[in-house]
Order: C-alpha cells, then structure tokens, then sequence
C-alpha cells in the first residue's frame, strides 16, 4: 500500500462526498427521533427542539459513523468505494481515541473554510491537517483481481 499520490489525493475527496450521502440519512433520522420526542415546531420563532440539541445529537452521530467505520476496519462505505484505507503512521489500524482526534481535527480543517482537507494538494505526502494532527494517513488498496 501507498500513500496517496496527487491524482489519488481527489480519491480522498471523493470518499467525503460519498460519505456525505451516506451522513445524510443518518441526520434525517436523528431530527425524526428529536422532533417525535419533542412535538412539531409551532413557528419558526420558537422551535420545538432546541437547535444546541439539534447540533450535538447531529455531531454524535457523525462522529460515531467515521470512527466507528475506522476503528472497524479502517474504512468508511466511500473509502471502500475508492480503494482507501485509515491507518496510524506506523501503518497499523487506529484506536477509538485516535479517531476521535482525527474527528476533531477534520471539524477545524472545515472550519478554516476547508483549507485542511484542500492541504493534501500542497503538502509532499498528500496529507490533510486532521491527518497531520491525529498522525494517520491514508493509503490506496490494490485492485482486487476479478
């Protein structure tokens, strides 16, 4: 296995978004729990549900389903989908914390306007800041031989 190549590196960016669509539901779902614990919103002044809730709740979520996936196998759905694997710098899988870290630091490499995760396209190994900040990297698998 390699480290992403620059080509490579838009594989990366591909994954998030398929990942995204797969977040997506997953959010639905969480706001459907809320709202049916918490009624209907009666006007938009006065929400039902808390958007401090809303937001947490949403974060927990996401947060379960990328190191869930890491810690699992390494791999989210998007990352099987573009051949790419989570690993620690010394090539083995990443613990719970570790992906917890990763999380939090992907959440400040959006937070830049995204300037962490477009950092792959300047740095020489192809690395983003959360994979700077966590000490992971990802790697492309081989094909598989059909």
């Amino acid at each position: 296995m390699a480290h992403l190549s620059t080509l490579s590196a838009w594989r990366q960016l591909l994954a998030v978004i398929y990942d995204l669509f797969l977040i997506a539901p997953l959010l639905m779902a969480n706001a459907f729990v809320l709202v049916t614990v918490f009624g209907p919103t009666d006007s938009v002044a006065n929400p039902a549900v808390p958007s401090w809730l809303i937001q947490a709740t949403s974060l927990v979520v996401i947060t379960t389903f990328f190191v869930g996936f890491w810690y699992k196998s390494g791999q989210t759905l998007g990352m099987q989908a573009w051949r790419l694997k989570l690993v620690d710098d010394l090539g083995h899988p990443i613990g719970v914390k570790q992906g917890y870290i990763r999380c939090a630091a992907a959440c400040l490499s959006a937070l830049a306007l995204g300037l962490g995760y477009w950092w792959i396209f300047f740095h020489p190994q192809n690395r983003s800041w959360h994979d700077l900040i966590s000490k992971t990297h990802l790697e492309v698998l081989p094909k598989k031989n059909s």
